[in-house]
């Protein structure tokens, strides 16, 4: 099986499912002041430090959640700004939080385009969070995080940043970029699904958003997952320290856009002109729907995704390749390939030759 769907979920590598296994049998709640208890809560904090870590803060910074979904509504449900304004290609956890307000629009590259923020902010004064993604989950287009966040802080605005894409791929240091509250998704790393993480800059604090006991500081209710957050850990540190190797991954995707534009000249790969993660090509073959492209590839050994898909499992239109401007029945055709670093050249080979071969039974 040749697994090409890595921003949906990432294979966990053998130390992470030893740390997740390890942590099961320490079956004390962390929030106990015995033994066993303190021994679950070094295993969170161990953690805390890592994942602080990956984005450049303190461990006291880190607020463990269910996932990124959970920590993007806390981020912007929570805080003491009553508006969102929100990049147009945000995910549904990001949009759905405030359906009616302010979107930013993106270039046809899917780049957010910073001059209209400002004007929305001109409007809007300082009652706002902004929020702009680190690198797009459907395109991989990088964001100007650095520079939107300057904009949302000159008008008085909070910056939020869903990284969730970007944890391993380029850089992202919270107190470089000026980013007030990240969003981070283990299972995007290589560790379990289920649990993720809300981190604060130094000195913010938001309400909780699960309300119960005093766990994580007050700020989370409930038990924290403790093999979960084992495995996010270990998951975090790996990411860490293979990013600089990423450029195996780049080569990759380099020689299957060639390979592909090669075959297919029609192709058509969506951002190709703007910098992106290093692991994904969002690439439409006109005239063969992405379902159709989804089911013959797997049928080959091969899992990739569409540009977006519901939560049944049905292929969608993409909200994305909608703010780029992409006509409906283009983006209908357009599939999401996200590599790894197990990913291999002979794999690259084998989708060429299966998704081309789809164009040629279509003409």
């Amino acid at each position: 099986m040749a697994y090409f769907d890595h921003n949906a979920s990432a294979p966990s590598s053998p130390k992470v499912r030893e740390a997740v296994t390890a942590a099961l049998c320490d079956y004390g709640n962390p929030s106990s002041v015995h033994a066993v208890g303190r021994a679950a809560r070094n295993c969170v904090e161990e953690a805390r430090e890592e994942v602080a870590a990956l984005v450049g803060t303190t461990a006291e910074n880190v607020i463990f959640t269910s996932g990124a979904t959970e920590a993007n509504n806390q981020a912007l449900r929570c805080c003491d700004r009553p508006q969102v304004v929100a990049s147009a290609i945000e995910h549904p956890s990001v949009l759905e939080v405030s359906p009616e307000d302010a979107r930013i629009p993106v270039s046809a590259d899917g780049v957010t385009d910073l001059d209209a923020l400002s004007e929305l902010l001109k409007r809007r004064g300082p009652f706002v969070v902004v929020s702009v993604m680190a690198a797009n989950n459907e395109s991989g287009v990088i964001q100007p995080v650095k520079d939107a966040a300057e904009r949302a802080h000159a008008a008085g605005a909070l910056f939020h940043c869903d990284a969730v894409q970007a944890m391993g791929r380029i850089p992202f240091d919270m107190k470089r970029l000026g980013v007030d509250m990240a969003t981070i998704s283990a299972h995007k790393l290589g560790g379990p699904k289920g649990v993720g993480a809300l981190v604060l800059a130094d000195g913010l604090e938001t309400e909780p958003f699960m309300r119960g006991g005093g766990q994580e500081r007050k700020r989370r209710g409930g038990t924290e997952n403790v093999p979960g957050i084992a495995g996010f850990g270990v998951a975090a540190r790996e990411a860490r320290e293979r990013r600089p190797s990423i450029g195996w991954v780049a080569n990759l995707i380099g020689i299957l856009e060639r390979h592909a534009e090669a075959a297919v000249p029609e192709a058509v790969i969506f951002g190709e002109d703007v910098p992106r993660i290093a692991n994904t090509s969002l690439i439409a073959l006109p005239d063969v729907d992405a379902e159709t492209q989804i089911m013959a590839l797997d049928l080959a050994g091969i899992s990739v995704s569409a540009g977006a898909a519901c939560s049944s499992g049905k292929v969608g239109e993409s909200h994305v390749l909608a703010a780029m401007g992409v006509k409906k029945e283009l983006g209908r055709c357009a599939i999401r390939i996200s590599l790894g670093f197990e990913n291999t050249v002979e794999e690259v080979d084998k989708f060429i030759e299966i998704w081309s071969g789809l164009k040629k039974k279509a003409s």
